[in-house]
């Protein structure tokens, strides 16, 4: 039977960095949540053995990433053990709680390029990943990826799901700033009436140059599920398919209509490819950034970011 961890992120007490022995307080006490009991119960009915975990900063959630790793092999590299008892269910309140949990294991399990071992595919740069329960607390009806990819959402759906041993790879996006992508990028700002603020940059998907930096883009989608399709009714990639092994990229651009007879108008261009990889180099003036939203984490731009798609390198139960 079984060994299932679920584990819960929460935010550390402020001003302690989740490091609170070094604050002088006490350790602040696990927020067990309903679902997860819930779930637990579950498998504990199954014949499961469950230990619920709650993690306030990267250490807690590697200690428990370590239960899943093979034996030390000669090359000294971590890899996961396929053989291994031990199964992981993620308790997440959002998508980046559990993009999180996924990069941590890409850290843990990605071997340096000096060192990568000759059994990895020709198209991946780490090996495959353990499986992950996803248990949305939010239970009901959402639009996070879980519910999009059409994951179990019931504690004890999840819990079947996980002892049954139902597992779904995906494609996973890495990129050269160091983390990952599980659901996709949107990259551009609105002003204050909601409107596109258009910004310039040269837009690469593999050999296609989807825009050379001399015109205006509204926004760019780069995506390995659906997530991020959709911009104010505009369909900026169509159907991507979250384990076929390409990133999808969509650009939205503002093209003149000339009219013979009355004002000219303007229409929205959408441009899309697909392929392996996709570069952003944005070009902007001193002190400007381009903004986005990374799996439901905003950030800003500054430079050049690269995209590369993992084909299959992650997976879920389902």
């Amino acid at each position: 039977m079984y060994d299932v961890v679920i584990l819960t992120l929460e935010e550390p007490p402020s001003g302690c960095g989740g490091d609170c022995g070094a604050c002088g307080h006490d350790a602040p006490k696990p927020a067990v949540r309903t679902p997860v009991l819930h779930c637990a119960d579950a498998l504990k009915q199954a014949g499961a053995r469950v230990e619920t975990v709650t993690a306030y900063h990267d250490e807690a959630i590697d200690e428990v990433l370590a239960r899943f790793d093979a034996p030390e092999e000669p090359d000294g590299l971590r890899r996961p053990d396929p053989e291994t008892k031990s199964r992981l269910v993620v308790a997440v309140a959002s998508d980046s709680q559990l993009r999180h949990v996924v990069r941590r294991l890409v850290r843990r399990y990605a071997p340096p390029p000096s060192k990568r071992p000759g059994d990895l595919p020709a198209d991946r740069t780490l090996p495959d990943l353990p499986a992950v329960g996803v248990l949305p607390l939010d239970a009901g009806e959402s639009g996070d990826l879980a519910a999009r990819l059409g994951l179990p959402r019931q504690p004890a759906e999840v819990a079947r799901a996980v002892l049954a041993d139902r597992v779904r790879r995906l494609d996973l996006l890495r990129q050269d700033g160091g983390s990952v992508v599980i659901d996709g990028v949107l990259l551009g700002a609105a002003d204050q009436r909601g409107l596109s603020v258009p910004f310039r940059g040269r837009i690469e998907v593999d050999d296609l140059v989807l825009s050379d930096g001399a015109e205006d883009v509204l926004a760019c989608a780069v995506t390995v599920a659906d997530g991020y399709a959709r911009l104010d009714g505009i369909d900026l990639v169509t159907a991507p398919d979250p384990a076929d092994g390409l990133v999808e990229v969509g650009i939205a651009v503002p093209a003149l209509v000339k009219r013979r007879f009355g004002r000219d108008t303007h229409r929205v261009e959408v441009r899309r490819a697909r392929g392996r990889a996709v570069s952003i180099a944005p070009r902007l003036a001193a002190e400007e950034t381009l903004p986005f939203v990374e799996d439901g984490v905003t950030g800003e731009l500054t430079r050049k970011r690269s995209w590369w798609i993992e084909r299959q390198a992650w997976a879920v139960y389902s």
